[in-house]
């Protein structure tokens, strides 16, 4: 960025724009700095902060009064943080924090998810509580759409790896593909048996990715991306008659980072930028995939 005299505040520090005011203050409001009901600053005191005049804090306002950040936004009295107004919450190993998002989602009509993951292993577990609850009869959507990418048989897995190395007879990847494949069609038998059990409209598709992916990712509804990253560890592993020493990720400790549309430009884009991902991968370079 180029800074010229312009952009610099009388103490000679650069002036902030009415987009990193909106922003810098946006991010106090989801790291709990700022909590529903809290006033915030007057203009005044807002335009000495950041050097500004009080026009661009106005301008901030009102980007934050748009994202539904602010009420009680008049001329008289400095606005209050709403109190629908997101606050980040810690992120959640992958077990703990995915099945109440997605028994939020279970709660609407419509229920689209997008997964990339290294198996179905923790979405097959966290799919329990909304299942149990549509069993219930506690809730009961329209529609469920679950498409799934997961690394296909084909190719040489970034890990699980042998610390070794493949060999002839790759027994960490056998055991990897008898788990994908397993997982997988257990999350599609509960879900399927919907249609018979409820009449719920379901579709659940898998697709195979031609690479290891380095994170999973949850796209929920169009709404909310959930990523964690997959961190490798070394580790033993008995499986049949072998005790398989590996390099491998535990997917379900992994800490899931949330970012919702609701929570304003940064997140928003994070969210629309990471489903328009998914989607390129699922119509261009992955393939059909059988789970057998």
């Amino acid at each position: 960025m180029v800074v010229t005299h312009e952009d610099l505040a009388v103490d000679g520090s650069r002036r902030r724009s009415a987009q990193e005011i909106a922003d810098t203050l946006r991010e106090r409001i989801r790291a709990g700095e700022l909590r529903p009901g809290d006033r915030l600053p007057t203009q005044a005191e807002l335009a000495e902060e950041f050097g500004v005049e009080r026009g661009a804090v106005r301008q901030a306002l009102r980007a934050l009064q748009s994202d539904g950040l602010l009420s009680n936004v008049s001329k008289g009295s400095p606005p209050r943080i709403a109190d629908a107004a997101p606050v980040r919450e810690e992120p959640q190993p992958t077990m703990v924090g995915l099945a109440p998002r997605l028994t939020e989602v279970f709660a609407g009509r419509r229920v689209r998810i997008d997964v990339v993951c290294h198996t179905a292993e923790t979405l097959m577990v966290a799919m329990g509580e909304p299942l149990r609850l549509i069993h219930e009869g506690r809730m009961r959507p329209d529609s469920i759409d679950v498409r799934v990418l997961v690394p296909s048989r084909n190719i040489a897995l970034a890990f699980p790896v042998s610390v070794d190395g493949p060999g002839e007879d790759d027994a960490v990847h056998r055991r990897w593909l008898e788990m994908r494949n397993a997982q997988g069609q257990v999350l599609r038998h509960n879900l399927l048996s919907l249609r018979a059990t409820h009449d719920i409209d379901v579709r659940v598709t898998f697709r195979a990715l031609p690479f290891t992916p380095p994170v999973k990712l949850y796209l929920l509804g169009g709404e909310e991306a959930l990523m964690g990253y997959y961190t490798l560890t070394r580790r033993a592993e008995d499986w049949g008659e072998q005790t398989l020493d590996m390099y491998d990720a535990l997917g379900s400790k992994s800490l899931l980072f949330s970012f919702t549309r609701r929570a304003g430009h940064r997140d928003a884009a994070f969210v629309e930028e990471s489903q328009k991902w998914f989607d390129a991968l699922w119509e261009t370079i992955t393939t059909d995939l059988t789970l057998s």
